[in-house]
């Protein structure tokens, strides 16, 4: 039953992955559909990760009262509803409806599937479920290329959202076999369940601040990485437009990858070091990107920066257990998603407007920017938590 659950909760972070990539592939033939600006998809983008951040925040209560397994269960059905409400969308006030479930959901089963593995399961396990959503995020837009090629874009959201329909039917069969929340053993030796938290108790936990902003600069330098690698690629290193974007795609090869690698590397080494090395190679693949002289180097750059950002995310949430203990951290992971999302919402427009107005010559600075910050959080929060 463990390896059961374990493989129903991998295809549960496929299916995260999946519908991430889909407003992107399929925003060319929609947003002239719908007659609207281009520049829109950020509309629809910010209302689902706001909605990433609510259900974030709300997760402890909700698993507390519910468990993981039943919230899992309903947020995938969630963004189940909101793919099909996609596909039948034929006005852009539609899709920000729409929009709201989505993000809702796909934030549910975020915070609870983390926590869940971080508690349940060993550290390699952590890096190959965020391998598994690299996998789902790669698949998507391929899915939506079938659609769009063969019928229409609305038929690529309904294709993911039978997906996910099943997977739903899948997680309501399995709900038997998930684990109650954690407990906590009182002074006197008895166990008893622990209680949800409030955000503001959260906060105030020594080393929560380092992390939150650990995982606020993580998400930042990921989503910022990932949106301007091409324009980079074109603009400051004089690609063409159509070779810089295909290239780009080589920064999530590499975090997908890295994090398959991750999970082996995991048996011998732990979360601290991992994190540690993870920003090491961050550091080098900037470096390696802005060598003149051969283009190559800025492509090697790229992919040794995904490699660079594959440990990061997964070892810092299987390690919240072990700093804060395993009844605070559900609490804790879902406050730590949202700032994650927080970082992912403003970091990467806050970037495109210095690019635009200074120049793109600043993205691998302001990489650098992010990372120093992220590595002073990560070493103060192995002090205060008096980790060795």
């Amino acid at each position: 039953m463990f390896n059961l659950l374990l493989a129903i909760i991998y295809m549960s972070f496929i299916s995260l992955g999946l519908p991430d990539g889909l407003l992107g592939a399929a925003w060319p033939s929609l947003y002239t559909q719908m007659a609207v600006p281009v520049s829109y998809a950020g509309i629809v983008n910010m209302v689902i990760a706001f909605g990433t951040i609510v259900s974030a925040l709300f997760s402890d209560r909700l698993t507390f009262k519910f468990g993981a397994g039943k919230v899992t269960a309903v947020s995938v059905a969630m963004t189940c509803l909101a793919l099909f409400g996609f596909s039948i969308s034929p006005k852009f006030f539609m899709l920000i409806l729409w929009a709201i479930p989505y993000g809702l959901g796909a934030g549910g089963v975020d915070a609870a599937l983390n926590n869940y593995v971080a508690i349940h399961y060993a550290s390699r396990h952590m890096s190959w479920l965020h391998c598994m959503w690299g996998i789902g995020a790669a698949t998507g837009p391929y899915i939506m290329g079938y659609a769009i090629t063969r019928s229409s874009w609305s038929n690529g959201y309904r294709y993911v959202g039978m997906i996910q329909l099943v997977l739903t039917v899948i997680l309501i069969i399995s709900l038997p076999i998930w684990k109650g929340r954690a407990q906590v053993v009182t002074e006197n030796g008895e166990k008893k369940d622990a209680r949800p938290m409030k955000i503001n108790e959260v906060v105030k936990i020594t080393g929560v601040p380092e992390v939150l902003v650990m995982f606020f600069c993580y998400c930042a330098l990921e989503s910022t990485t990932a949106l301007w690698a091409a324009s980079y690629l074109h603009i400051a290193k004089g690609i063409d437009a159509v070779t810089a974007a295909s290239l780009a795609s080589l920064f999530f090869i590499g975090i997908t990858a890295g994090r398959a690698i991750n999970g082996f590397a995991t048996i011998k080494f732990d979360d601290k070091t991992l994190i540690r090395t993870g920003q090491t190679m961050i550091l080098a693949g900037v470096v390696t990107m802005i060598i003149p002289f051969s283009i190559v180097f800025a492509y090697a750059g790229i992919v040794m920066v995904g490699l660079g950002c594959a440990p990061i995310y997964p070892c810092i949430i299987h390690s919240t257990p072990a700093y804060f203990g395993a009844d605070k951290s559900q609490a804790i992971v879902g406050v730590q998603m949202a700032s994650a999302y927080i970082g992912t919402m403003l970091m990467p427009p806050l970037f495109g407007l210095a690019g635009q107005n200074i120049s793109m010559n600043l993205y691998p600075v302001a990489i650098v920017m992010i990372l120093a910050l992220m590595i002073i959080c990560h070493e103060r929060l192995l002090r205060v938590a008096k980790v060795k």
